[in-house]
């Protein structure tokens, strides 16, 4: 079974592993991964997530993606 994951991430790349309590470990589609991080990138940004990369098992589909408004 395929699961959908989020890597959280800084501006300088590095992982963050401290995510806030009460994100999903992973999701069973694309879509609900995206869904998601749709509804709560401002949350994330807020506790310290620059981007974002979307994983499919430990494949990178796409990212990193900034959470930042664009300027």
């Amino acid at each position: 079974m395929t699961t959908w994951t989020w890597r959280y991430e800084r501006t300088d790349g590095s992982v963050v592993t401290d995510v806030p309590v009460g994100t999903p470990d992973g999701f069973p589609a694309q879509a609900d991964a995206e869904s998601w991080v749709g509804e709560e990138w401002a949350a994330l940004l807020e506790a310290g997530v620059d981007a974002v990369s979307l994983l499919e098992d430990e494949r990178v589909v796409y990212g990193p993606m900034s959470l930042h408004p664009p300027t």
